[in-house]
């Protein structure tokens, strides 16, 4: 969502057995099943005078306190539907936690935290009133590393980020708050994203030309898994695919989302994506955000410009949009909300709320001064016990790089040094919604409009010094990188170990412009390295990064420490001496040069073509750690590389434990679309097993991984291998156990474009497993069609 329309919108010894895979989760706070739902809210619809029903399809900042709302019938009750910005937690909001990113939850590769740190998210915005989370994200995938908002996805596997969002859906709306998984489609770059102006004439935002295939087996790929999850909703991005807006785009929404993949909710605009009102009603667009603007007091707000209310209107009464086309939005817009049960005892907004917010965008003074009477109240503060999920995630979304001679765990050491300017307290602890990245502090989060209020850190700095206490070490500290490259006088003894903490920034609204950590990062570590032998290296950073000091000697460990939330001082602490294993693996891959990624941002700098940008996605599925695949690039740190304070072994053979023979090409046609999709493409195929021991000294979690190979004879174009698999499993010492990977027609299928359908191929598939996309010692090999 663009970040200026937030401000105006307010507005996770034995032998033992795992079956892997997919986790059922609970959905207890669902009332009614999609049909019932459904009918209950086309009982209500049915109620509405037609400019009721306009209202329902649009928002409105003088319709409730929130970031986004649509406004209350009175007469009927309805209350209302109040929508706040995730996507890790709620923005401009006080007492709320900050949980870790969406780059730091993929990072996790364990369904069953994921599916906590969901429902702790659902239960912060239900008891502060709000109806719907703007989030998950799982658009942008990743295509661009560089892309602003890649901190906001779940990683640039579309089985891992689909894995992840299900997870977290399910944990949002089992705690009653709908999910809104964004932003639908293309959405892989934050420059020139949006429609603008160039002397008055209209300039077309980027236009991201995918092809079907691409589009099936990548770009949508997780937002099926969302569907499937029963996520509410679906926010449409500010870009063109295939040079329509994705906003008004009848092939994404009307044909994929709601008749492909049977999405029974509703589909939102990002706020002020809408471009028109017919071809937006008609192709599939259920709501717009933000809607009408009217006043706050005399704080200025933008331009009343929207194309719902009453253009839409107008259009109904003139045929233009027929009103069964409207009963349709609204139906849609209100079914997740008896879906949930949001019409039985929901609490009301916050009461601080819209002062909050208000106080966020102009500052307090205006807020007070601006006549308009808002209610300065105490926030409700919502956090509850969820420091304890924020902080295991965080570590359990630290990736362990490099680790020599066990230089990790820390064992006591009595004289330490903390070097880097991303080890401290930052000097602002108002988030990072104004997207402003600062020189000094820790970056826990990312910025723009997921970004959230930070009220209760504890630096990196403050952390490790409280344990160096515990046990009577000394510690000390140089946090400026420049002063750091002048030379460090007082550093004596000669430090244990020296932990140096850098840094890169990514928001919304920008593509970060350099693979480089920041503040001269090289240059700090390579001096710091020059003269400490026990170098440990911790990074917070949006995701992707070159480290030319990597292979450095005297750099001893590398720790991605991501933007790990509220808790991320605690959580590194918790890794660096050992008291939670680093569980984290790479969801992305890193390489040894820039040069190495062949997606350069398209930058349009000519505007005078008022056609806008063309991004063509030549490249098909091959990004990222397929990529590399296809090139023959070894990269420095592979996607889903990393390291424990154990070792793992696996089994060098794989065993079929089930097998469908000889299924048909495709799906059956005469079963209907069910919410998610074909049924036949969810039906369990075929179970591989691995089996996964503890080597070493220590108790450690194994993410054993799945990847498989298509037969020969496919279309161009396809990978030379895909995830289809992984599990996360706590192994003590000397302890094996055997995991089960359930792989569905789906996820053995490719999507024929010519025919419009999944079909599995004719041949022999090659599956492996280990511990990495580089490192599988484990293979099998099976056939479905002969």
């Amino acid at each position: 969502m663009l970040i200026f329309c937030l401000f105006v919108l307010f507005l996770k010894l034995g032998h033992g057995h795992i079956v892997s895979q997919r986790q059922s989760f609970s959905n207890s706070s669902t009332k009614l099943d999609w049909a019932t739902a459904q009918s209950k809210a086309a009982a209500f619809v049915a109620q509405l005078t037609i400019e009721e029903k306009i209202n329902i399809t649009q928002g409105g900042i003088d319709s409730g306190p929130c970031v986004g709302n649509i406004g209350s019938i009175d007469r009927l009750a309805f209350p209302g539907i109040c929508f706040q910005d995730g996507p890790i937690g709620m923005t401009r909001a006080q007492l709320v936690s900050a949980f870790p990113a969406g780059v730091t939850t993929a990072a996790i590769w364990d369904r069953e935290l994921v599916y906590e740190r969901g429902r702790a998210m659902g239960a912060e915005f239900k008891a502060k009133g709000a109806h719907v989370m703007l989030g998950p994200v799982v658009g942008p995938i990743g295509r661009q590393p560089l892309g602003g908002r890649n901190w906001e996805g779940f990683g640039t596997d579309p089985y891992l980020a689909g894995a992840t969002v299900s997870a977290t859906v399910r944990g949002l709306q089992d705690n009653g708050v709908q999910a809104c998984t964004k932003h639908f489609v293309g959405n892989e770059q934050e420059s020139r994203r949006d429609s603008g102006s160039s002397n008055g004439t209209k300039v077309q935002a980027i236009s991201s030309n995918i092809d079907d295939r691409t589009l099936h087996e990548l770009y949508a790929w997780p937002f099926a898994d969302a569907i499937k999850a029963g996520t509410a909703s679906i926010m449409c991005s500010y870009n063109r695919v295939n040079s329509v807006y994705a906003c008004e785009n009848s092939e994404l929404l009307n044909h994929m989302l709601k008749k492909e993949l049977g999405f029974q909710g509703y589909v939102l605009s990002d706020f002020f994506a809408l471009q028109s009102t017919t071809s937006s009603a008609n192709n599939g667009m259920d709501l717009e955000m933000p809607g009408r603007m009217t006043t706050l007091g005399n704080l200025p707000l933008p331009a009343d410009n929207y194309f719902f209310g009453k253009h839409l209107l107008a259009a109904v009464q003139n045929g233009s949009v027929s009103i069964s086309r409207l009963d349709e939005m609204a139906t849609r817009v209100l079914t997740p909300y008896f879906l949930l049960g949001q019409d039985h005892e929901y609490p009301p907004p916050d009461p601080a709320t819209l002062a909050s917010l208000a106080a966020a965008q102009w500052g307090l003074p205006a807020m007070l001064e601006s006549g308009y009477p808002f209610q300065i109240v105490p926030a409700r503060d919502v956090r509850a016990d969820h420091a304890t999920i924020v902080r295991r995630g965080a570590a359990a979304g630290t990736v362990l790089l490099k680790n020599t001679n066990n230089a990790l765990p820390l064992q006591s050491p009595q004289h330490i040094a903390i070097l880097g300017n991303d080890a401290a307290e930052l000097l602002d602890s108002r988030g990072f919604s104004d997207m402003n990245g600062w020189e000094s502090g820790t970056y826990f989060i990312g910025g723009g409009s997921g970004s959230v209020n930070l009220e209760d850190t504890v630096s990196p700095l403050q952390a490790i010094r409280d344990r160096a206490k515990s046990y009577g070490a000394s510690v000390k500290w140089l946090l400026n990188n420049t002063n750091i490259q002048q030379g460090t006088k007082g550093f004596y003894p000669v430090p244990d170990v020296c932990l140096v903490f850098l840094k890169s920034w990514a928001t919304e609204s920008q593509d970060r412009p350099s693979f480089e950590l920041e503040f001269n990062a090289t240059e700090v570590v390579n001096f710091v390295a020059s003269w400490c032998a026990n170098t440990v290296v911790v990074t917070h950073s949006a995701g992707v990064n070159t480290l030319p000091w990597a292979r450095n000697a005297n750099v001893t460990a590398i720790l991605a420490a991501h933007y790990p939330g509220d808790q991320g001082g605690y959580a590194i602490a918790d890794v660096l001496f050992g008291d939670q294993d680093p569980g984290g693996r790479l969801p992305y891959t890193i390489p040894e040069k820039p040069e190495d990624y062949d997606f350069p941002i398209v930058d349009c700098a000519d505007v005078s073509n008022v056609d806008g940008c063309q991004s063509d996605f030549t490249e098909g599925q091959l990004i990222d750690y397929r990529h590399f695949d296809a090139k023959n690039i070894t990269p420095l740190y592979e996607f889903g590389y990393g390291l424990s304070y154990t070792t793992f072994a696996i089994s060098s053979s794989l065993k079929i434990s089930s097998l469908a023979k000889n299924i048909s090409a495709v799906p059956d046609v005469a079963l209907h679309v069910e919410v998610g999709g074909h049924p036949d493409l969810w039906e369990q195929v075929i179970a591989i097993q691995a089996t996964v021991s503890n080597i070493g000294e220590r108790s450690g979690e194994a993410v054993p991984q799945l990847y498989i190979s298509f037969p020969e004879g496919v279309p161009e174009g396809t990978p030379v291998k895909v995830l289809r698999g992984f599990d996360k499993i706590l192994l003590q010492p000397g302890e094996t156990k055997t995991v089960t990977f359930g792989l569905l027609r789906r996820d053995v299928s490719f999507w024929n474009a010519d025919a419009k359908i999944w079909t599995v191929p004719v041949g022999e598939f090659v599956a492996r497993a280990g511990f990495s996309s580089r490192d599988l010692p484990a293979e099998t090999k099976f056939t479905l069609r002969k």
